[in-house]
């Protein structure tokens, strides 16, 4: 997401309960990936966790992005 996608998230998350949800969620993953990234060595376990988070993490980026575009296509 780019700076005008932060500034809209920003605008919208306090009316959008689904949105605030997937905000939260997705930096519950980020900060969890960072967590695994300042490891200097991975367990097989690990790198598996981390593989999951990663696509999580891309599956409610995708989800906040849904939800913008549907507040773009109001926009209009």
């Amino acid at each position: 997401m780019g700076i005008a996608d932060d500034k809209l998230v920003q605008a919208l998350i306090e009316h959008d309960e689904e949105l605030r949800q997937y905000v939260e969620e997705h930096k519950k993953y980020e900060q969890q990936l960072a967590k695994l990234q300042k490891r200097r060595y991975l367990t097989p376990e690990e790198e598996a966790e981390k593989k999951r988070l990663q696509k999580m993490k891309l599956r409610v980026k995708d989800k906040i992005e849904q939800i913008l575009n549907q507040y773009r296509k109001h926009e209009r």
